[in-house]
């Protein structure tokens, strides 16, 4: 084994060794009494200085001694880990990480020897060592000097042979070529002895803990586990990866040509090829997935430091750890989740003191959580903090610009949390050295959606904040829908597909309708935004090309940033795994595409990028969803038939208004309802909309006055409101539920049965009532003729 391949083995070791001392020593701060955990944090850092010692890299060596000469007071009793000795612990941890890097990339253990840490760590052992000094002296009989380390009659420490820089490999020492050292076990006629070159053949004692140090331990390294496991460079998985795919290539295409073919022996082997490829791409696969644990596991650090220069009490819990995903989705994610994590403890969970006034536990609790669903990777963080303000974000991102006043005050709540994605958006009220910059969050995001994920925040006032996000398992091979648009072939990720809609020749007149210009089609009673592929792609321009031979439609419903669209291709193919292929720079900068794969045939197929596809077509652009249903269908008016927006009405009642009498249909939550003397209003567009409930101003009067005095139920959901405007006044009426928008001639009527309704007509052959808007105004201000209401609602007016 050359030099080269004995330092790139202690690298690897020793970076796996202090992750594991970050968790250890986290521990240890909770359990300082832990005799295992100490043990095994003594012996990590001994192997790290004995075999840095051995190789010649004298800085690393000198900061991996102090600490572990911290670290034997520790282990003898003489200390109790404490805050200030585990900080000072991992210091040394990041110090000796950093110093690795340096070897890592110049062979070096770098220029800077960390003389104010060593001193610090010295300090600190050396306050263990008088403390014991002194408790020696009280035990001792007189004239005997106490054997404990720090004893100035004592002899001086041996220097383990197998630490001196002048034994590396490739510097021997001036005088003599360097030595075999032999360590004999220790015995009651023998005791082990070592001999230095270069001094006198006198032995001296070698300690147990040096031993330890260079020897497997049972604790530290089973034989069954060195048996069973085998160091293998990333890039030979990954090399071997790319065999795996294109042999699913190779499988693909003959599995094609097979099918052609009627040769039953040709087939049996196909069939065979396709078993063998499956399962020797599931088990290589295998080799690339890693459980998220394993960076997890350097979270209770970065929770540890993180709460302690915040001055805030903060428990981690993990779930789901064993979670495993590939091993490039595991290091595209780890920065967006510590940075996630980072911000949770210093911005969502409050300081202990404002905890204990809220009634809650003086420790915040962070709780991670991971698991499969759907063929995706859902990751969870959450934390018991104080929540989000909506406020002070919708107020930040007014001042920011970020929004204008319209778009303020009809978002709703869950849109206006996730402004915090936004770039060089930020709420801190102070820049730390943790947050407030306006930079992360937007990264968090970018970084996730890059890979195929998603990200979305839910958040409660006082009870705290959950970040979900979404990833795929792997990136290298992925189950994908096959469809035809313009002659070419694209590969729609399976993990967006909803469901697959055919419209018949006969179905596709009244299937896909226009509102606004913009074609829909109405899904299970909901309308669907359609996109044409082909118009995107710019393939045809007219967009009759996207229907087959027949006339018929083929539909793709799918699914991008939690919004559902439809898009329209010319054929549908098939489902299989295909080989991601990167796109090449000149493709690299186009949204559309995701990726390239080879398909069965050995053409290149490429792969759609739903999310940046919904974003070109503006599908998921602010506001579109409204935009849909935003006023009424001026020709429509013109004609004999009228466009009628239907509701439901209290009870079972059915109802209706003019299309063109709407300015808006929306959908506030409730937390947006304030109360005005007994009038429900809420702030929309920069005014404040007053708010007219239906079911109200239908009820008997006596009944009138206790409803007007009830807030909405903070419990309840969003309420929906056509907003109108009558003679210059703008009003929304809360309705219970939106039912359609219809056209009918409506010239079947009979006179009303109730106030506020006009007349009872037929339309879509059921027996509708017509609202009396003028009325409903009318009948909305009570106030003035309620007793005992006006007076109040003079005493808020003043």
């Amino acid at each position: 084994m050359s030099d080269s391949d004995i330092v790139q083995d202690f690298l690897v070791e020793s970076y796996e060794n202090l992750d594991r001392l970050d968790r250890e020593l986290v521990g240890l701060e909770k359990s300082p009494h832990d005799r295992d955990a100490l043990a095994s944090v003594f012996r990590t850092i001994h192997t790290i200085k004995g075999t840095c010692g051995f190789l010649g890299f004298n800085k690393l060596e000198k900061v991996a001694h102090v600490g572990e000469n911290l670290l034997t007071r520790l282990r003898d009793g003489q200390l109790t880990l404490n805050p200030e000795l585990t900080t000072a612990l991992l210091g040394m941890v990041d110090a000796v990480r950093q110093m690795l890097k340096e070897i890592q990339s110049t062979g070096q253990d770098g220029e800077i020897d960390y003389p104010e840490l060593r001193e610090t760590l010295t300090r600190l052992a050396q306050v263990g060592a008088s403390a014991a000094k002194q408790a020696g002296a009280e035990k001792s009989p007189a004239g005997v000097p106490s054997p404990t380390v720090g004893n100035e009659n004592a002899p001086a420490e041996p220097k383990d042979a197998i630490l001196s820089p002048t034994r590396g490999l490739g510097k021997p020492a001036a005088t003599e070529a360097p030595k075999a050292v032999k360590l004999e076990p220790a015995s009651p006629s023998r005791p082990a002895a070592e001999t230095v070159p270069g001094r006198s053949e006198e032995p001296v004692m070698a300690k147990q803990e040096d031993t330890l140090g260079v020897q497997p331990t049972p604790e530290s390294r089973p034989r069954e586990a060195v048996a069973e496991t085998i160091r293998v460079g990333v890039n030979v998985l990954d090399k071997l990866m790319t065999l795996v795919g294109e042999l699913v290539l190779a499988r693909n295409q003959l599995l094609q040509i097979s099918s052609t073919v009627e040769d039953t022996g040709l087939q049996a082997v196909s069939q065979r090829m396709n078993l063998i490829a499956t399962e020797l791409q599931g088990e290589v696969m295998k080799t690339r997935m890693q459980p998220i644990g394993n960076i997890w596991s350097q979270f209770p650090r970065t929770v540890r430091d993180v709460a302690l220069g915040c001055g805030k009490e903060v428990g981690i819990e993990m779930e789901g750890k064993e979670t495993e995903l590939d091993k490039t989705i595991i290091e595209a994610i780890k920065d967006p989740l510590t940075h996630l994590v980072r911000n949770s403890v210093d911005h969502g969970i409050e300081l202990p003191d404002d905890r204990a006034k809220a009634g809650k536990d003086r420790a915040g609790r962070l709780i991670l959580r991971a698991f499969h669903e759907g063929g995706q990777v859902n990751i969870e963080i959450t934390d018991d903090g104080a929540g989000l303000n909506s406020e002070r974000i919708r107020k930040k991102a007014l001042e920011r610009g970020v929004i204008n006043a319209e778009q303020a005050a009809r978002m709703t709540e869950h849109e206006i949390f996730n402004l915090i994605f936004l770039p060089g958006f930020s709420t801190a009220e102070k820049v730390t050295n943790v947050s407030g910059r306006g930079v992360g969050m937007d990264v968090v995001k970018t970084n996730v959606e890059k890979i195929g994920g998603t990200v979305d925040v839910q958040s409660t006032r006082g009870r705290g904040t959950t970040v979900r996000v979404k990833i795929p398992l792997t990136l290298a091979i992925i189950p994908a829908l096959v469809v035809t648009c313009g002659g070419d072939r694209f590969a729609i990720p399976q993990v967006s597909l909803l469901e697959l809609v055919r419209l018949e020749a006969d179905e596709v007149g009244k299937g896909i309708e226009l509102v606004h210009g913009a074609p829909v089609y109405r899904l299970r009673g909901r309308l669907l935004p359609l996109v044409y592929l082909s118009k995107e792609l710019k393939l045809a321009e007219d967009e009759n090309a996207a229907t087959e031979s027949d006339g018929a439609v083929n539909i793709v419903v799918l699914q991008a940033d939690e919004r559902q669209f439809g898009l329209v291709v010319d054929q549908i193919n098939d489902t299989e795994e295909i080989v991601v292929k990167p796109l090449r720079k000149q493709l690299k900068t186009v949204k559309t595409f995701a990726g390239s794969s080879i398909m069965g045939d050995g053409k290149v197929a490429l792969i759609l990028d739903v999310l940046g596809l919904a974003q070109r077509a503006s599908v998921i652009a602010e506001m579109r969803d409204r935009a849909l249903t935003e006023k009424a269908v001026e020709a429509a008016a013109r004609e004999e038939k009228q466009t009628f927006l239907l509701f439901a009405g209290p009870g079972d009642s059915r109802m209706a208004i003019p299309l063109n009498t709407l300015a808006r249909l929306e959908e506030f939550p409730v937390a947006q309802v304030e109360m005005s003397g007994c009038r429900w209003v809420t702030q929309y567009r920069g005014q404040i909309l007053p708010l007219v409930r239906l079911n109200l101003v239908l009820e008997e009067r006596r009944n009138k006055l206790r409803a007007l005095q009830a807030p909405p139920a903070p419990d309840s959901g969003p309420i929906q409101v056509l907003v109108l405007n009558h003679d210059g006044r703008s009003f929304g009426l809360v309705v219970e539920r939106i039912l359609d928008i219809v056209e009918d001639r409506a010239d079947v009527r009979s006179s009303a049965t109730r106030a506020a309704v006009l007349y009872s007509v037929v339309i879509g052959e059921r027996v509708t009532e017509m609202l009396d808007i003028p009325a409903i105004l009318r009948s909305a201000d009570v106030s003035a003729s309620l007793p005992g209401v006006a007076t109040r609602s003079a005493e808020v007016a003043n």
